[in-house]
């Protein structure tokens, strides 16, 4: 009988269905990193989140036999240790690709459109002391006719182009920034950014892409064009994003995402000075926690691990 383990069952709002075959469940809302490896002593699957999985604790767990990612990154498992040891890895794919999209766009609009700043003059008083009907401190530009290059093809990159495409943008795909080759409805990176109105990143998180946007990327950008990251906050070079906003390298960003989540230490991205600027939107990763979204996700969850217990793995990354 297979024992199954649920290290943060908090890290999602849904109804998690239990597996339909034999099995022991255990759950816990929460679990502290230190807390790992004896709560997944003898535990044949293991479900868990952003928790570290690497190659010590596998090798401390002999019963481990599948380990169930309760997202699309993995980069949080030793992938290498896993197919060392012969254990499955399997990840949820296409829950988010209504949400995160619609995210992306939220963000776009929100730049665009300069909603923080005439949010705030409003709240200053200064509508009530218009002179006429409204009034134009801050430029509004239009998605329509606006470019958008997107860093990464997949699903989400996929679907942002389809409603950046219903906007009236025109989209680029960048090439990979080492690439050798331009495949064939591909920009060159660096030319995709500095012809793009906007930038959206859409790529996992490896060490190839570690700081894939750093100073001279943003430098490459236009001044007028504005960075948008719900993928990984590691694919970016925070300290450079900070002094591009401040100095004006590019007139905006907008993320959902930091180098390391939750930020108990502080982030360069945290700083009351940058968030104070109206060109500048971070939310705490939940682009893709909408409640449609969290619930596809549980359910192709235990539908993984049925497919493993049923000798027929899905969606497997090792």
């Amino acid at each position: 009988m297979h024992r199954i383990v649920y290290l943060e069952r908090e890290s999602i709002i849904a109804d998690v269905r239990r597996p339909d075959f034999p099995h022991h469940w255990a759950e816990h809302p929460k679990t502290l990193q230190h807390e790992v490896r004896g709560r997944l002593a003898g535990a044949t699957m293991a479900i868990v989140n952003k928790l570290q999985i690497d190659a010590e604790l596998i090798a401390a767990l002999p019963a481990l036999q599948m380990v169930a990612v309760a997202a699309t990154g993995t980069n949080n498992v030793d992938l290498d240790a896993c197919r060392a040891r012969g254990i499955v890895v399997s990840n949820v794919r296409g829950y988010a690709a209504h949400t995160v999209p619609e995210h992306v766009l939220a963000l776009l609009l929100t730049l665009s459109r300069n909603i923080l700043a005439y949010r705030l003059a409003v709240a200053d008083g200064k509508w009530q002391r218009s002179e006429q009907f409204c009034f134009f401190d801050y430029p509004i530009r239009d998605l329509h006719g606006a470019t958008l290059a997107l860093i990464g093809s997949g699903s989400l990159g996929n679907a942002v182009a389809r409603l950046a495409g219903a906007f009236g943008m025109h989209v680029l795909r960048c090439e990979r920034k080492d690439a050798t080759s331009i495949r064939p409805g591909y920009t060159p990176f660096v030319e995709g950014l500095g012809r793009a109105d906007a930038v959206s990143l859409h790529c996992p998180l490896t060490a190839a892409t570690t700081h894939l946007i750093g100073e001279s990327e943003l430098r490459a950008m236009k001044p007028s064009a504005v960075l948008i990251n719900t993928a990984r906050g590691g694919l970016v070079d925070e300290a450079a994003l900070a002094r591009a906003l401040h100095e004006g390298w590019i007139a905006g960003a907008g993320f959902d995402v930091l180098s390391i989540e939750p930020p108990r230490a502080g982030n360069v991205l945290l700083a009351p000075e940058l968030l104070a600027l109206p060109n500048f939107v971070l939310t705490p990763h939940v682009a893709w926690a909408s409640q449609p979204a969290m619930q596809a996700l549980a359910d192709q969850l235990i539908t993984n691990l049925e497919a493993f217990a049923g000798g027929e793995p899905q969606h497997r990354v090792a």
